[in-house]
Order: structure tokens, then C-alpha cells, then sequence
């Protein structure tokens, strides 16, 4: 089994599950919605943010929360896609490997949004290890598993069938190591000095 290879990323693609709006599996006003839940609670966990980067990053839909929440805050988009990077002008990089330009300065948010079904078991145990890399303050995955297709809450005739059905469990073990889960897809490194309430997390960090 193999990753998703970049050539299915074209601009067919993103006109069937971004553009048409009979088939597009996310919009404009639901990433403002998940944006503002997200940057929100990392402002009320006085998660500093003054560098983002967005792994996968689409047709940029999450530049403008980040703008809102965190206006000095830089955006930095990484795509596999050639089409966008082409269109929009992203840097070309897969969540496998991408590293920062400076590996000393890791991002203090990394958005990943619909891109780690799309890699085989091995690839993705190599890019949650990156994510932990890349991040020194938070992280928000968003990730479809195999028991969500199990409790029929997919909707089929939408989603990508090339999509790797992982277990939940192989995310959350591939991300431990590295962060705390504090619900909702959101995820805090432990390298991050801020205090939780034990009930803020499932378990004691």
C-alpha cells in the first residue's frame, strides 16, 4: 500500500471537494466556525502564537482565522498539490518530511486538516513523529478513522474512497509522545509551558 501520490491533486480535484458546492466536503464558513474554536481556546490557554504553519494547507481557507485571532501572527502554507502551489504560490512539501527553515525555530501552531488519511501506515508513522518536530505549541489534526465509516457518521458519496481507513488509536499513539490531546482535534506539545487542570486533558501529562 501506498500514499497517495501528488499527480491526484489537481485542479479536478479541488474543484470536486473544494469549489462544487454539490460535492465540496468543507467551506468557507465551516473553517471560520473551526477556526474560531481553535485559535480561541489556545488564546484562553495562553498559547503564544507567533508563527503558523499550515501542512496541507488547500485553497488556504484557514489564513484568514489565523489573521483574525492572531493578526502578528506569520502563515506559512505547505502543499503537496503542484496545481495550488502553482495557484496560490505554497510552498511545495509533504507532512512526511517538511521541515522547518530553521530547524530551531519550530512553529507555535501546525494546522493539519485532511491530509493523514491519505498516507500508508508507514508514512504516516513518520509524519506524526514530524508533527511533533514541527510544533512547540500547539497542533489541530482533523483525521477521518476507520470507526467513524464503522458508526456510519461518513458520508460515503462525498468523502474521497482513497482514503485510508487507520485506527483512532494509531494517531493518538503516534502523537503522544509528543503532545497532550485536549479534545476537539486539538493537541498541545509538551515541549509548551502552560499549565492544564486535570480535567483540561484526558489524562495527567
Amino acid at each position: 500500500m501506498k500514499s497517495a501520490s501528488a499527480a491526484i491533486f489537481d485542479e479536478a480535484y479541488y474543484q470536486r471537494y473544494y469549489v462544487d458546492k454539490k460535492t465540496s466536503v468543507v467551506d468557507p464558513e465551516h473553517v471560520e466556525r473551526l477556526g474560531a474554536f481553535v485559535c480561541s481556546y489556545l488564546q484562553y490557554l495562553r498559547v503564544p502564537v507567533r508563527r503558523v504553519l499550515d501542512v496541507g494547507c488547500g485553497i488556504g481557507l484557514w489564513r484568514a482565522a489565523v489573521a483574525r485571532h492572531f493578526p502578528s501572527a506569520s502563515y506559512h502554507g505547505v502543499e503537496f498539490s503542484e496545481y495550488l502551489c502553482g495557484r496560490f504560490g505554497w510552498e511545495r512539501g509533504s507532512v512526511v518530511d517538511y521541515q522547518a527553515h530553521d530547524p530551531a525555530e519550530p512553529f507555535d501552531l501546525v494546522i493539519c486538516q485532511g491530509v493523514l488519511p491519505y498516507l500508508s501506515p508507514p508514512d504516516l508513522k513518520r509524519a506524526l513523529h514530524n508533527l511533533g518536530q514541527l510544533s512547540r505549541g500547539a497542533l489541530y489534526v482533523e483525521a477521518v478513522a476507520r470507526e467513524d465509516y464503522e458508526r456510519d457518521i461518513i458520508d460515503e458519496d462525498l468523502t474521497d474512497p482513497r482514503l485510508f481507513r487507520h485506527r483512532a488509536e494509531l494517531y493518538r499513539r503516534g502523537l503522544q509522545d509528543s503532545f497532550t490531546e485536549l479534545g476537539g482535534g486539538v493537541w498541545l506539545s509538551r515541549r509548551c509551558e502552560v499549565p492544564l487542570f486535570a480535567l483540561e486533558c484526558p489524562a495527567s501529562r
